[in-house]
């Protein structure tokens, strides 16, 4: 049973994410960001769920399309968007831009443009975890298709190898960028991939927020019992493009209008209603909402970098003695 206080910052974090994307569309519509925007529509229970099971102090990384991860890792808001405002209070002072958040004090290591670059480096963090006798657990969250990338691929198989406390984390929303999965995978199942490092799988519905969590909180327990890796798919449905102003012609209306009847914040909604009153549902989603809000207009207020800024944290200063050469 999920305690009272863990279901409302769920369903927080579910119209957080969504509310926020909504206003990432319109920002791209206008153009007042420049560069590419990737929402999250449509997979927000997978990062929320996944989230809900791992401790706030767990790491994570991240893909490009990492908004959701973020919000859900309790990213400051404020910090995120400025970030993709480009601005200097952002998390990233304003030099990552939407596809590179990451907040180290959140356990969020990295987010990455480079698909499937995410497991290696999460790999390292469990390892460091292991030999340091440490207990986070870490989260690597990657699109279907980086199943086909040897980095995730080495990352497995070393992860397995060495055994370290590692969730693989596959968001299968049904296309690698304009690619339906039945077009690039001889398989309905990727967690058929992993039987080749005789790694341990579990798939969960991926638009059922409360699956995701269920499924998540047996992984995190197999990790602890067994000191095994596990890799986890989740099925989801992207219902924006692969990024903004993508027309989304690989995609029937059809399709998405089928999809949207399993809309993650619908069927949390429903269950939801089950156990609060309409007053306390209305008041989470005004409260996001109003949170998002003020996190843009905070974004749009902020000052941009300084020129004479460019190159602060490019190189570090090590000192003199560490780098003298011996004759």
């Amino acid at each position: 049973m999920i305690e009272k206080e863990k279901i409302i910052w769920i369903y927080n974090k579910l119209f957080s994410i969504r509310y926020f994307e909504e206003k990432i569309k319109q920002i791209a519509k206008d153009k007042s960001v420049p560069g590419y925007l990737h929402t999250y529509i449509g997979s927000e229970g997978i990062a929320v769920g996944v989230m809900a099971a791992l401790n706030h102090d767990d790491w994570i990384t991240s893909t490009y399309r990492n908004h959701g991860h973020a919000i859900a890792k309790n990213v400051s808001l404020k910090e995120i968007t400025a970030e993709i405002y480009g601005r200097k209070n952002g998390i990233c002072k304003g030099r990552g831009g939407s596809m590179h958040i990451s907040d180290f004090d959140k356990g969020m290591l990295g987010s990455f443009g480079i698909v499937a670059a995410g497991p290696p480096v999460a790999l390292g963090a469990a390892l460091q975890e292991k030999l340091n006798k440490g207990k986070k657990m870490t989260a690597s969250f990657f699109g279907d298709g980086a199943i086909h990338n040897g980095a995730f691929h080495e990352a497995a198989g070393l992860a397995k190898l060495w055994n370290v406390p590692i969730l693989f984390v596959c968001e299968n929303n049904g296309y690698a960028e304009a690619t339906a999965t039945e077009w690039h995978l001889n398989t309905d199942n990727l967690r058929d991939i992993t039987k080749a490092y005789n790694m341990h799988s579990i798939h969960g519905d991926g638009m059922n927020v409360f699956d995701v969590f269920k499924k998540t909180s047996e992984a995190i327990n197999f990790v602890k019992d067994k000191s095994e890796p596990v890799f986890l798919e989740f099925k989801s449905y992207r219902f924006s493009g692969q990024y903004e102003g993508d027309n989304q012609l690989y995609q029937s209306p059809d399709e998405i209008e089928k999809e949207k009847k399993r809309d993650p914040i619908l069927l949390a909604s429903n269950i939801f209603s089950k156990y609060f009153s309409e007053e306390e549902f209305l008041e989470i989603k005004e409260k996001a909402r109003k949170e998002v809000n003020e996190a843009f207009e905070y974004a749009e207020s902020q000052d941009w970098p300084l020129p004479e800024d460019t190159l602060n944290d490019v190189y570090v200063n090590y000192p003199i003695d560490l780098i003298k050469c011996e004759n």
